[in-house]
């Protein structure tokens, strides 16, 4: 089975490895290299960087719906299209050129979180349990027909990156089964319930502004969904701190949202009488470092403001 694969971040690296170990991948689509860091240098998509190392030719449209692309495609001739986080579009005259069509691996238990964050999303609205969809391509966002899924819980203090990782690994696996049973004629589409679909839409920066009148579980939310961008924030005398890491405490005082707590740990009150603790910061132009190390280095005081 001649399979051409469209992917482009680290979270399609595991699939597509799988499929080179196990499949004849003719071909790879990916985004176009892009300028990275301080020094703006231009990097490769990591699927390219793979794919190269194989000697599988890549290519780099900036859309899948002119007629150059769709081509190449026809000269292919694929008989399937695996799709991992390619983070474009696929027309009509793409999804219905390859005979077994195009299989798509997703990051949620569709129809839940369809969209460009369902891990994040997962993550910020205090999911215990998430997993990976594979299903065929549509022309709506992540509406086609169910194909396997694979469940995972997620910690209460699992970071949406930390989930990332271990959702990628998840998902390599789970399309390996899904093309057994295409294989052998086993597999059975589900349609998908649209009144159970929830979306996930891209994040924004406007999103990681840290507001300590919530919850301290929906504060925790916030700060592990966007754990590595924009990456939950908040100020103190004057400066921004970014916190990448932090957990719910069992400490109950009656004070004022955003009050430094205790001299020892950075532990901040919240909303509904609850308590945060936050445990890796990084205070503007410092390094990263735990909690604890912060509030030495900077010799803060029970009661000082946060979110000022």
């Amino acid at each position: 089975m001649k399979i051409v694969f469209m992917g482009t971040p680290d979270f399609a690296v595991p699939t597509l490895k799988a499929l080179i170990e196990h499949h004849e991948v003719v071909a790879v689509f990916t985004q176009t290299d892009k300028k990275k860091g301080r020094g703006h240098k231009v990097c490769p998509p990591p699927i390219k960087e793979l794919a190269l190392e194989h000697d599988i030719p890549v290519y780099q449209p900036i859309t899948l719906k002119t007629e150059e692309p769709q081509a190449i495609l026809r000269e292919i001739n694929p008989d399937l299209i695996v799709v991992v986080a390619y983070g474009k579009l696929l027309p009509k005259a793409v999804l219905e050129l390859p005979r077994y069509g195009c299989i798509n691996v997703h990051a949620s238990l569709l129809p839940k979180y369809r969209g460009a964050g369902p891990i994040q999303w997962s993550v910020l609205n205090g999911e215990t349990v998430t997993g990976v969809t594979t299903m065929y391509m549509a022309e709506g966002i992540d509406t086609g027909d169910m194909l396997l899924k694979a469940e995972t819980e997620i910690g209460e203090n699992e970071t949406a990156s930390e989930l990332h990782d271990r959702l990628s690994e998840l998902g390599a696996p789970l399309l390996l089964e899904t093309l057994e049973q295409l294989q052998d004629g086993t597999l059975k589409p589900i349609a998908q319930n649209d009144e159970d679909a929830t979306k996930a839409p891209m994040l924004s920066k406007e999103m990681s502004q840290i507001d300590f009148s919530k919850d301290a579980q929906l504060v925790h939310n916030l700060i592990r969904g966007l754990s590595e961008w924009p990456c939950a924030q908040t100020a103190v005398n004057g400066k921004r701190l970014k916190v990448y890491r932090s957990k719910v405490v069992d400490v109950s005082e009656n004070a004022q949202a955003g009050i430094l707590l205790s001299d020892k740990e950075l532990m901040i009150a919240c909303g509904n009488n609850t308590t945060i603790e936050l445990v890796e910061v990084q205070y503007e132009g410092s390094k990263r470092m735990g909690g604890a190390d912060f509030l030495r280095g900077q010799r803060l005081e029970k009661g000082t403001q946060f979110g000022e």
